[in-house]
C-alpha cells in the first residue's frame, strides 16, 4: 500500500482519535490533550492568531477555557498510512476568558500517524460560521 492509498481501517482509527479529542476538550483533560496533540503543532484560532500546543493546554489547565457542550453535526475523515485530515462541524458552548460563548464552528485538523500507530494533531484551523451561535465574542484558543 502506498502512502497515498486510503484505508477504511485507518479512517476509523482517525475518527476515533477525533472523538477522543472532542471528549478531552469537553473535560479539559490536559493529559489526554497532551497525547493527542504533537509537540510541534500549530493552530490557527478563529480570531486568526496562531497558537501552540502549550497555549492550548494552558487554556484548559488554567480554566481560561471551559467547554460545557461539544455537539458534532458532521465529521469527515481522510486517512492514509501516515497522514490524516478531519473536518469537524458542530456547536461549542462554554466560557472563554470569563465570557459565555456559543458558536457553530468548523475545524480542519491535520493529523500525523506515528510508528506506534497513534494519531497526533500537527496543524489545525478553526472558523466561526455565521449561521449559528454567538460569534461576536472574542475567543482565545479553542482547542486544536
Amino acid at each position: 500500500m502506498s502512502n497515498h492509498d486510503l484505508s477504511p481501517d485507518l479512517s476509523e482509527s482517525l475518527r476515533d482519535a477525533e472523538r477522543r479529542l472532542q471528549a478531552a476538550q469537553l473535560a479539559s483533560n490536559v493529559r489526554e490533550l497532551t497525547e493527542l496533540i504533537d509537540d510541534a503543532a500549530w493552530f490557527t484560532g478563529p480570531d486568526g492568531n496562531i497558537y501552540t500546543k502549550q497555549d492550548d493546554l494552558d487554556a484548559h489547565r488554567t480554566g481560561h477555557q471551559v467547554l460545557s457542550r461539544v455537539d458534532e453535526e458532521e465529521l469527515r475523515v481522510l486517512a492514509t498510512s501516515d497522514l490524516g485530515v478531519t473536518w469537524f462541524l458542530g456547536v461549542l458552548e462554554g466560557v472563554v476568558g470569563g465570557q459565555p460563548m456559543v458558536a457553530r464552528m468548523r475545524y480542519t485538523r491535520t493529523w500525523i500517524r506515528g510508528e506506534s500507530g497513534d494519531w497526533k494533531i500537527i496543524a489545525a484551523h478553526a472558523a466561526f460560521l455565521a449561521d449559528g451561535g454567538d460569534t461576536d465574542v472574542k475567543v482565545d484558543p479553542v482547542s486544536a
